[in-house]
């Protein structure tokens, strides 16, 4: 099955080898997106709230992209440092998803770097193209 790299404009180059996102069969993968900034520095310390709100901008750009909306996430995968910041999570995550939610899971883990508090990827049917 053909697939190919979605790479919005503008991404820079990851920490790690992989794409923003992939899309096969009209289904998008959205790598794990990390609160980074341009040269992957982690953005907004301490903040849960706006780490939330930049990794979800930044899966929202990937998804569209590739052509979509994020109506079309059908799953995600969120991963947070501290369960402290679980209700922030969700408070913005709601607001990206107000209608019917996607399927997800959550699970608290360290990151890759020490001072990022979550992690979401995310899958999304775009349809083919």
């Amino acid at each position: 099955m053909p697939k190919q790299a979605i790479i919005p404009p503008g991404t820079t180059t990851p920490i790690a080898p992989f794409v923003p996102g992939t899309m096969a069969d009209g289904i998008v993968y959205v790598s794990g997106t990390l609160p980074f900034d341009k040269d992957n520095n982690v953005v907004h310390v301490g903040d849960a709230t706006l780490q939330t709100r930049h990794v979800l901008e930044t899966i929202k750009s990937v998804i569209t992209t590739a052509g979509g909306t994020m109506d079309d996430v059908t799953f995600n995968m969120i991963m947070i440092k501290d369960w402290a910041d679980y209700a922030k999570v969700n408070a913005v995550y709601a607001e990206y998803f107000p209608g019917v939610k996607p399927a997800r899971y959550c699970i608290q883990c360290g990151l890759v770097k020490p001072d990022a508090l979550v992690e979401i990827a995310s899958i999304a049917h775009v349809g083919k193209p």
